[in-house]
């Protein structure tokens, strides 16, 4: 069964931000290999400390940085 998937959307959200990926590492007290793999997708398992930190440096909240994207619809035969 398809459940979907949690899109990270740390690069839409830095790009509408206006905020550079080293001003983000800083402020969220990050090292920037951490926030590469954040920003394309390469996460396994999502640590909720680095989220809360990340809504706190960019000032929004945690749907702004995690959407869920539901499975898609199979047409019926």
């Amino acid at each position: 069964m398809e459940y979907g998937y949690v899109k990270i959307r740390l690069n839409e959200l830095l790009k509408e931000k206006k905020v550079s990926k080293n001003k983000l590492a800083a402020k969220a007290q990050m090292q920037r290999t951490q926030l590469n793999n954040y920003c394309k997708q390469k996460m396994q398992r999502v640590d909720l400390a680095i989220i809360a930190r990340i809504c706190s440096a960019l000032d929004c909240g945690v749907s702004d940085v995690l959407e869920y994207i539901p499975p898609q619809e199979k047409p019926e035969k």
